[in-house]
């Protein structure tokens, strides 16, 4: 079931289409607040706002993915005046007195809330980069470097964030490697840092030692301190999407490097894994949670299909048939794409809705909140498109 080169050339057209026509419309210019700076992305299934809080996570990632598109698609003034309302606004209103990003704020940039984890600053890293990248604009090189090095002290635990509570059942989660990969990859893609290649390689290899557990065929997603399951429910609880991305951003890393083969194959071992255990055989698409010796699973959205988990699936089943020519990965990606278009395109109003039932009804028809906004459905239709029109040259 390999794919023809008609078929891939379709395919392609296919993602620029959605990605232009579709995806990005659906949000900009509408999400552009010109009286706070930033987005509003708090959105109803036809674009009816829903609320103007602001969640910084979501204005970090919108900023990347618009001067993104400036970068490496057409420098299209408006995406660039989009990049710059939020890059901004991020620098005005996101950093608290002691340089820590908020998770969520006002529309006018007051804060409601901190979370302990540093995710807020690698989104704003990827976004700082990028706008570097499409403006020439010094301080937001400067600055997209320094907050990286912010986050590595996190990541290392360097630096310590206030915790509300005492964990006494220590672990870490496949997360940090994870999203720092993904900076790193962003970083070093956009105006470069000499510290990305190595720290790739350590986190590369952390995921590799401590989370990949070839003998039972599985992923964690979170683990003690040297590497071992934690026979707690939520020691036991798999995120089969969270890891099927870390995948792809490993099988991108082996195409940085050459198709180096021990990072394909590496690749290529988490995503198979984590398709057995998470796609429906029963109604398709990927399972939210799973439990690693197939107990059951804590939290009640377990067996739902949200929209992110198929929107990486599309772009590792993708990229691992590019890379390996195997066709199992290309029955695996018209399955998963066939099901998301099918299930989560709204065709009337544009881009996707984010939650369905296990049975593939929707279960609410909101497109924007503080986790959902313009960033995992465009990402991987430019993704996909950047890499089958390289692939097709």
């Amino acid at each position: 079931m390999a794919y023809t080169k008609n078929e891939l050339t379709q395919l392609k057209d296919f993602y620029r289409d959605q990605l232009l026509t579709d995806t990005v419309p659906f949000w900009f210019p509408r999400s552009y607040d010109s009286v706070h700076g930033g987005f509003l992305l708090m959105r109803d299934a036809d674009g009816t706002l829903l609320d103007d809080d602001k969640a910084v996570w979501v204005q970090g990632r919108a900023t990347w993915m618009l001067a993104t598109l400036y970068n490496t698609v057409e420098k299209k003034k408006e995406w660039l005046d989009g990049a710059r309302l939020g890059y901004e606004f991020l620098n005005t209103h996101c950093f608290d007195t002691d340089g820590q990003m908020f998770f969520h704020v006002q529309r006018d940039g007051r804060p409601i809330r901190k979370r302990r984890y540093f995710f807020s600053e690698t989104f704003y890293v990827i976004a700082a980069a990028s706008y570097a990248q499409a403006t020439g604009n010094a301080a937001a090189a400067t600055r997209a470097r320094q907050v990286f090095g912010e986050c590595l002290a996190y990541a290392t635990g360097e630096k310590k964030r206030a915790a509300k509570y005492t964990n006494t059942r220590p672990g870490k989660g496949i997360g940090v490697p994870m999203i720092m990969i993904n900076t790193a990859q962003q970083l070093r893609s956009t105006i470069g840092d000499p510290r990305c290649e190595e720290w790739i390689t350590c986190w590369i290899a952390e995921i590799e030692n401590d989370f990949v557990k070839d003998d039972i065929q599985c992923v964690m997603e979170q683990v003690s301190p040297d590497g071992k399951i934690i026979d707690h429910i939520d020691g036991r609880t798999l995120n089969p999407g969270h890891a099927i991305e870390g995948a792809w951003f490993i099988l991108h890393e082996a195409k940085h490097r050459g198709n180096d083969p021990h990072l394909i194959e590496l690749g290529c071992k988490m995503l198979d894994y984590m398709w057995v255990r998470g796609w429906d055989k029963e109604f398709g698409g990927l399972l939210y949670f799973a439990d690693v010796y197939h107990k059951p699973v804590q939290e009640y959205w377990q067996d739902m299909k949200m929209w992110w988990p198929h929107n990486e699936a599309i772009i590792a089943t993708l990229l691992a048939y590019l890379m390996t020519g195997n066709e199992k990965y290309a029955q695996w990606h018209k399955q998963v794409h066939e099901y998301a278009y099918r299930h989560f395109h709204d065709k009337k109003n544009g881009e996707w809705f984010g939650y369905l039932h296990r049975d593939g009804t929707l279960a609410q028809p909101a497109k924007g909140n503080l986790f959902k906004g313009p960033f995992h459905l465009p990402r991987q239709e430019w993704y996909c498109w950047q890499l089958l029109e390289e692939y097709l040259k």
